[in-house]
């Protein structure tokens, strides 16, 4: 489908262990790739692809995200997942590529390039072609506890500094909605990793940096991920230089 228009734990005391990152907390950690698909759950083209996020989203190696948006609630079901917020991160990705129009399931590799969110071999061929092409996650980021703070160290860049925001991408536990009506009535899809709320919560200057997140905050989803991501002059969304995940316990 496509749309024409660019439109805190429950106690501070949680032990490291509660964090559970795409490596094991303390440790370097550079994923293939991003993963970020706009989706709806009244687009009928997008089940296919919200199964394959599901699949990135259970791997070690993907930081897979599901930005539900809002502008197909109008076909006769209100997206349960999806926020004004999704969809113009959408399109500003779209102003980004200078592609005339957004679409769904549309998934954003590292923030780089965008493929149909329900091709396998297209995801992959993408985040494949950007790491032999050096667009990979370059920067490696180790997510530690210390105290009541959630704490993020960047490495410096090779090479060439660059500037990035450091995003915090939060999202809600797997759940699986009974849709009602619409073009995927009478459909349970599960979904993974769908995204509630997007804060820049720093800058890095390409040299090794230190970053600070409260634990109660982290604790109040089902975990995030943290993006390193330059962001151009007018604010749109641009490559991401590196990235990790934060799942907490039984999300």
């Amino acid at each position: 489908m496509t749309f024409r228009f660019f439109s805190t734990l429950a106690a501070a005391a949680l032990a490291l262990s509660a964090l559970v990152g795409v490596a094991p907390a303390g440790e370097v950690t550079r994923p293939a790739g991003v993963v970020e698909l706009f989706t709806s759950q009244g687009c009928s083209s997008c089940p296919p692809a919200d199964a394959l996020l599901a699949e990135l989203a259970a791997r070690d190696d993907i930081v897979a995200l599901a930005y539900h948006v809002d502008y197909w609630d109008y076909l006769g079901w209100r997206d349960t997942l999806g926020s004004p917020e999704n969809t113009a991160r959408q399109h500003g990705y779209g102003k980004s590529f200078g592609i005339r129009s957004v679409y769904t399931p549309q998934a954003v590799i590292n923030g780089r390039i965008h493929v149909n969110g329900s091709s396998r071999a297209k995801v992959w061929d993408a985040i494949e072609e950007l790491k032999g092409s050096g667009d990979g996650l370059a920067v490696g980021l180790t997510i530690t506890r210390a105290g009541e703070s959630v704490v993020i160290d960047a490495e410096a860049a090779k090479g060439e500094a660059k500037n990035a925001h450091l995003v915090v991408v939060y999202f809600e536990p797997t759940q699986p909605v009974v849709i009602d009506r619409g073009e995927n009535a009478g459909r349970t899809v599960t979904y993974w990793n769908a995204v509630s709320d997007v804060q820049t919560a720093g800058m890095w200057h390409g040299k090794a940096a230190r970053f600070e997140l409260p634990a109660s905050e982290v604790s109040k989803k089902a975990g995030c991920a943290v993006l390193l991501q330059s962001v151009s002059k007018d604010g749109l969304p641009g490559p991401i230089l590196g990235a990790a995940m934060i799942r907490n316990p039984g999300s």
